[in-house]
């Protein structure tokens, strides 16, 4: 069901407010979503699953069990981590994360090439 005209001015009010009064937290708000959480946790299990195999494969020269304790446990652990964040995240937070990771990056790049095309190609007017 749609907002009324009424209840549409009473949001825009608010949400006016909310940028004068504290834009940082506007902005945080602005660029948080439900998914934002369980993302940054794939990123750091991710990271954690490479650490430990870079440190598994780099101990195993020195000590098996060194490596396993120090490379292969924390890799496990940070698998773990990834499969539950994974279901958190799910298919629809999938897609959204990805969709507006290449939108974001697209725009990105689109626009500043389009920026430096307008300086490049701008031509100073002759005074008359």
């Amino acid at each position: 069901m749609p907002l009324s005209e009424d209840e549409q001015r009473i949001l825009t009010e608010i949400e006016q407010h909310l940028y004068a009064s504290d834009p940082g937290l506007a902005r945080q708000v602005g660029s948080t979503t439900v998914y934002s959480e369980a993302l940054r946790g794939v990123r750091w299990s991710l990271v954690g699953v490479v650490l430990g195999l870079v440190l598994t494969v780099a101990l195993l020269n020195v000590n098996f069990g060194l490596s396993f304790v120090l490379g292969f446990g924390p890799m496990l652990l940070s698998a773990w981590f990834l499969q539950r964040n994974l279901r958190r995240l799910g298919k629809t937070g999938l897609d959204q994360a990805t969709k507006s990771l290449h939108t974001h990056a697209l725009r990105e790049y689109l626009g500043n090439a389009s920026e430096r095309a307008r300086e490049r190609f701008k031509r100073d007017e002759p005074d008359s």
